[in-house]
């Protein structure tokens, strides 16, 4: 009976082999060493939609009002602004949990009482933001969101309402940021 020979003369060939191919560093003109490092960061969250790019930093462009018609209304014409979500997916991954069903939206900004505030030469008005239910937003405070089957758009109005203030007439800005949260 003939033993077969080891494994080892057919490894050290193929260690000697790669070996010879290994160039070492050391050897290596500086000009052809490379190093470099790739860092990737991100994040995982669960939610059911997520607000269309184009509808995360808006500008509403209020129409010229006459100090008259404030002062005589004690609001001017409302105008209308939207936020679309987009991939909305109401199931959640975990079959343990209940699909999503409550929204909330959270408009804040300057508070001027119950309405937000404005900055600038005008004098005597704020601005209320309202759903298209009527409800209106509070400045920090969470204001309920109906989604509708099949129309990922929250309707909104903004209008310019007397803060029982003298009324003077000027330029006007504010800066109003919102989030939604799901549950």
């Amino acid at each position: 009976m003939k033993r077969s020979s080891p494994a080892l003369p057919c490894v050290l060939p193929f260690l000697l082999m790669c070996r010879a191919f290994d160039v070492s560093a050391a050897v290596m003109p500086p000009d052809i060493l490379v190093q470099g490092r790739v860092s990737m960061i991100g994040s995982i969250m669960e939610a059911p939609c997520t607000i269309a790019v184009g509808e995360q930093a808006q500008t509403v462009v209020m129409k010229t009002l006459p100090i008259e018609q404030l002062a005589r209304a004690g609001q001017g014409p409302e105008q209308g602004f939207t936020l679309r979500l987009v991939d909305c997916i109401l199931p959640r991954p975990d079959l343990g949990q209940s699909n999503w069903q409550l929204f909330q939206m959270t408009f804040d900004g300057a508070r001027d009482r119950e309405h937000f505030g404005v900055f600038g030469t005008a004098q005597g008005v704020a601005l209320r933001i309202q759903d298209t239910q009527g409800q209106a937003a509070r400045p920090g405070e969470t204001l309920p969101v109906t989604l509708m089957p099949g129309d990922p758009t929250l309707h909104y109005r903004v209008n310019l309402v007397s803060n029982q203030q003298p009324l003077k007439a000027g330029e006007y800005r504010s800066a109003i940021r919102f989030r939604m949260d799901y549950y």
